[in-house]
């Protein structure tokens, strides 16, 4: 079997259950790929052996926002409210978490310039083509800022004259009571020289519910009644509502040539889950006044993060966005891609569980409005036979804009000026691949990136050792804070060895780099940090060997072993005790390893089975403080599935989910202790009834044993909840 390769290193040598990654389902939207390539070894059922998870995967694990989707990869954990307080879902590929792996919808790269915290559960599934996950090597065609890996939402497209899929769903508490509903509709034809599409996805949650084996802990019963942050089943503060629109048209004048405009609407709305313990009603936690006590942080006097009453009333991103490929004689290729995005974000912040009143110093409404305006060129031609070269240049400028109306329902409340910050960021790519015989694939790659800030305002009292002055006025007052630019160089390199027929083995190494966002140079943390205009970029050199084999009909088998060497960790350092104050330091070194073993196997014509197990380790060398731990992710992590055909109209989908301990902070504070939590196995059961072609009737269960745990300290994840839905297409 002969493998040759058309677009980037990422696609070939990522990891050995997901090197040749190109879906052959026609209704994805290739131009949104950030990766093409010609074949891949088998095609597998699910991402346990593949590094894309496709739209029927998504339907048969029921995996209806990125966060639950990206967790059937190998090597991918994720985290429903890993962020605490923030009710934010966060990603870990190989242990890189949001900021070190961009998010892309359609290649179009997903950026927030005021800190990135993109909030992995606002984006949902149901109606995309594919989520591809690139880990190792991500080619530097797509652009800067891939230091750990990459994620990329790809959208549909019409493969009919007429086409439309219909799904409405709804979930259940452990208890069977109704807890919220999803739906989804997709409408769109495909003519000679033209397609059109719609699609619409709702995902509305009432609530969540908790694990019966979870127990409030009542510190002071003597208190009538005791105040509460949470009850025994109803997970307060749970709720959500997400929706998304997208829209494309496409004028295909011939085989290879598309040109697509596309615009994609997404809206969100969430409250954030409190820490489980009781507390007062002002947020101070209510521990006894003697004993020690690991639920105040180790004892009754130690420090404690009070929980933070927050609501998001919008998490709103569109963008609107043109891609076109175009061929040439002589086997050259134009690709042009151009965006524009916009954010809006509000940040409530309350003055108590009872979400009433905004009246403390604490307590404000935050606004954030944000833009990116961006594009990229992509060329490429065979100048002989057996190679390709391609080169490719991005631009992108994104802006900040917010500001605060704070303590809105006191006698002082007032109105922060508006703050406006501004960076640009480009980069210049070259790659190059060659086939050298017929069983070897050699590809390298370098870029330049380059990231300018021309504009960064802040309101406050400015740093006079700093050079900081009022732009107008007197402090509190707006200022203007230092401005920089910063570059980096990439390359990368990785080879495939076809040793046989249904085998390959690859090896590959890449160094990337990581710009800081704006957060962590400029945030003074509510007037707890020093702000660090001069932080410079983080870099990963990755190296991996792969494998993957079909040693016998039906069986389908891969490993990978990576090691990752991290170079000017980005941590929080005290510089200051009394009163403390912290700072964003290049300060440390660290280092990501592990292994990634995966396999796909046919038993019988019913019955499928497949399984994916991964090994990390992190360390961080000369840590600042001490004590630091890399917290969020586990040593192990795994995933088994059957699919049993049991009737022809009939499947049985059992699976489950296993993972180990691992590290949380347990106050809070740059002064943190640590503790090990979140091992879990989690069952899960979907059971598919198709009376007819194109009708599918589905009952389900997620955490079928109710198992309690914790992925972050005093944060409990959900417990049992079933569900039910329906596919109707045409």
């Amino acid at each position: 079997m002969q493998y040759r390769y058309s677009g980037i290193a990422g696609a070939l040598f990522a990891c050995a259950a997901a090197q040749n990654v190109a879906s052959a389902d026609d209704a994805v939207f290739e131009l949104g790929r950030i990766t093409v390539t010609a074949q891949r070894m088998q095609e597998s059922a699910v991402a346990v052996a593949d590094n894309t998870v496709s739209s029927a995967e998504i339907w048969n694990f029921d995996r209806n926002t990125l966060t639950d989707a990206v967790k059937l990869v190998p090597g991918v954990t994720s985290n429903f409210i890993s962020n605490g307080r923030r009710n934010e879902g966060d990603i870990s590929v190989r242990g890189f978490d949001r900021w070190r792996v961009p998010l892309s919808i359609d290649g179009i790269r997903v950026y927030l310039p005021a800190d990135n915290r993109i909030d992995f559960n606002r984006f949902l599934t149901a109606d995309l083509g594919e989520v591809q996950v690139r880990k190792g090597v991500v080619s530097v065609l797509d652009g800067p800022g891939a230091m750990g890996g990459a994620v990329n939402l790809v959208t549909r497209k019409p493969t009919k004259e007429f086409e439309s899929e219909f799904q409405l769903g709804s979930s259940f508490d452990r208890g069977a009571d109704y807890d919220g509903w999803f739906g989804t509709a997709i409408v769109g034809t495909k003519q000679d020289l033209w397609y059109a599409q719609a699609s619409a996805t709702v995902l509305d949650r009432d609530s969540w519910s908790l694990s019966k084996d979870f127990q409030p802990v009542v510190f002071n019963p003597g208190v009538t009644p005791p105040p509460s942050a949470q009850g025994e089943r109803e997970r307060q503060g749970s709720a959500t509502e997400d929706s998304r629109i997208n829209l494309k048209a496409a004028f295909t004048p011939n085989e290879t040539d598309e040109y697509t405009v596309s615009f994609t609407k997404q809206q969100g709305e969430k409250a954030a889950p409190l820490g489980v313990d009781f507390y007062l009603p002002d947020g101070r936690q209510n521990c006894p006044t003697s004993a020690n006590n690991p639920q105040c942080g180790g004892t009754a006097s130690a420090p404690y993060q009070a929980n933070n009453f927050w609501t998001w009333p919008s998490w709103d991103v569109q963008s609107v966005y043109w891609l076109s490929h175009t061929e040439f004689a002589g086997g050259a290729y134009l690709k042009t891609r151009l965006s524009y995005s916009e954010f809006d974000n509000a940040l409530f912040a309350w003055d108590d569980g009872t979400y009433s009143s905004q009246s403390q110093g604490r307590s404000f409404q935050s606004y954030y409005h944000d833009s990116s305006f961006g594009g990229s060129v992509e060329t490429g031609r065979s100048f002989f036979e057996g190679s390709t070269t391609r080169a490719a240049v991005h631009w992108r400028r994104d802006r900040h804009s917010e500001y605060n109306f704070n303590r809105p329902t006191a006698p002082q409340a007032n109105t922060e000026p508006q703050q406006n910050s501004e960076e640009k960021t480009w980069s210049l790519a070259l790659e190059h691949d060659w086939a050298v015989g017929s069983t070897v694939d050699l590809v390298a790659g370098i870029s330049y990136d380059e990231n300018e800030r021309t504009r960064a305002e802040e309101y406050g009292t400015p740093t006079a050792s700093l050079g900081l002055t009022c732009i107008a006025g007197s402090p509190p007052c707006l200022y203007d804070q230092p401005l920089g630019d910063d570059s980096a160089f990439n390359w990368q390199t990785a080879l495939q060895w076809h040793y046989a027929d249904d085998a390959q083995f690859g090896a590959s190494v890449s160094s990337r780099s990581r710009f800081p966002n704006n957060f962590e140079r400029y945030s003074t943390r509510f007037g707890m940090a020093i702000p660090n205009p001069n932080l410079g970029t983080e870099r990963a050199v990755q190296y991996e060997v792969n494998w993957q084999a079909k040693p016998i009909e039906g069986l389908q088998l891969s490993a990978a072993v990576f090691y990752a060497d991290i170079q000017n960790m980005i941590q929080t350092v005290i510089v200051q005790t009394a009163p403390q104050l912290t700072q964003t330091q290049n300060v440390g070194d660290g280092s990501h390893y592990g292994l990634e073993l995966s396999g796909d196997w046919t038993v019988a014509p019913q019955l499928r089975a497949g399984a994916n197990y991964s090994y990390l380790q992190r360390k961080i060398d000369d840590p600042v403080p001490a004590n630091l731990k890399p917290v969020g992710t586990p040593d192990h992590l795994g995933f088994v599935y059957l699919d049993w055909q049991a009737l022809p109209s009939l499947s049985v989908r059992p699976s489950v989910e296993f993972a180990g301990d691992r590290w949380t902070d347990v106050n809070g504070s740059a002064t943190a202790s640590y503790a090990r939590i979140g091992r879990y196995t989690l069952t899960n059961l979907q059971v598919s009834w198709q009376p007819l072609a194109n009708v599918e009737a589905v009952l389900g269960a997620r955490n079928l044993f109710d198992e309690y745990f914790e992925l972050a300290n005093n944060l409990p994840e959900p417990g049992r909840s079933l569900y039910t839905k329906v596919r109707i297409s045409f």
